[in-house]
């Protein structure tokens, strides 16, 4: 993606910070919502407010990729989702992997929205006999000796692994060695992975102990 600062200058994707990508998700998802609602502008002020951040901070985001506003109306809600689209890469079909298909990962091969957003899970790979040959969701089920040629048969460039801790790296490894680009990382563990492979990690236990934190120390008015 092309990424630009706010004064103009020319920047590479490594250059922008993960928030304000995050952020982008967010503001796609809204967006999303909103031309769903029938919705066809929106201001920064109504855009923050739906999402609990300040107008400014959404016109500093998105002027990092260039000017999407137009005087007097504001941001055109389907011209938006297409630039943050393009931005984000998910203009085009990205064909995924899963590795390890036990009950998260089962969870996952049924999730429908993967496919709206662009992602398109073709192959899944786990070690348990009763599951290699099996087709799940209509996703095919291959043994892990199966991997790179898979991997390389529908030019996958994107895994998700959903195994045990203790196998997370063993599986990182081996994507890696088969060309993977992207992982995203579902074990509650860290992996050790070159420069060039792009890792997102998702713990759910570490995301319940962030939520409990704000319950726990939440202030109370007096």
């Amino acid at each position: 993606m092309n990424a630009r600062k706010c004064k103009n200058e020319t920047l590479g994707p490594c250059d922008v910070p993960k928030a304000v990508v995050s952020r982008l998700s967010l503001y796609l998802r809204e967006l999303q919502h909103l031309v769903a609602a029938g919705a066809v502008t929106i201001s920064s002020s109504q855009l923050g407010k739906l999402l609990g951040i300040t107008d400014a901070q959404v016109r500093k985001d998105l002027t990092c990729f260039g000017q999407f506003g137009h005087p007097g109306v504001g941001y055109r809600c389907a011209e938006l989702i297409t630039e943050i689209r393009r931005i984000l890469g998910t203009d085009r079909r990205w064909s995924v992997t899963m590795v390890g298909v036990g009950n998260l990962g089962r969870a996952l091969l049924r999730y429908k929205g993967f496919a709206s957003q662009g992602f398109r899970i073709v192959a899944a790979f786990d070690v348990a006999p009763d599951v290699v040959g099996t087709s799940i969701e209509g996703i095919p089920v291959h043994g892990l000796d199966r991997l790179a040629e898979v991997i390389a048969q529908h030019g996958i460039q994107l895994g998700m692994i959903t195994v045990p801790a203790g196998a997370a790296q063993a599986v990182a490894d081996l994507l890696v060695a088969a060309g993977i680009a992207g992982i995203v990382n579902f074990a509650p563990v860290t992996l050790s992975l070159p420069q060039h492979v792009s890792l997102v990690g998702v713990d759910l236990t570490t995301e319940l102990e962030q939520i409990a934190f704000s319950v726990a120390n939440r202030c109370t008015s007096r």
